[in-house]
């Protein structure tokens, strides 16, 4: 049975950091491509970044790049999105994914989401 369960989002200033957590179970974590995915209020889903965990190849959205970074532990099963120098326009459900492709492409599964908001 797969798993995807996120981890570590919160309130937070402008300006400010968080650093989620995906622990992912019921598949061979180190061997695919993980993604983190937003969806804002009323709007669509937005693909935020992208890994190889074999690899370790990655990709950012450029509304992302320079301020979030993805990392993963093989070890443990577990993706990251340390993200940094957080504005407003980052609210959102923040929700981790077994991708098809390192970049925009399909969820072949999805967490349920931990909510990011960042607001004073």
């Amino acid at each position: 049975q797969v798993q995807l369960v996120e981890s570590g989002g919160g309130l937070v200033q402008p300006g400010g950091s968080l650093r989620l957590s995906c622990a992912a179970s019921g598949f061979t974590f180190r061997s695919v491509y993980m993604s983190w995915v937003r969806q804002a209020p009323g709007k669509g889903p937005e693909w935020v970044s992208s890994i190889n965990t074999s690899s370790g190849s990655i990709r950012y959205a450029d509304s992302v790049k320079g301020r979030f970074t993805i990392s993963r532990d093989n070890a443990k099963n577990t993706l990251y999105l340390q993200m940094n120098s957080l504005k407003p326009e980052d609210t959102a459900l923040y929700y981790c994914a077994r991708s098809n492709v390192l970049g925009p492409g399909e969820d072949i599964y999805r967490g349920q989401g931990t909510q990011v908001t960042v607001s004073s």
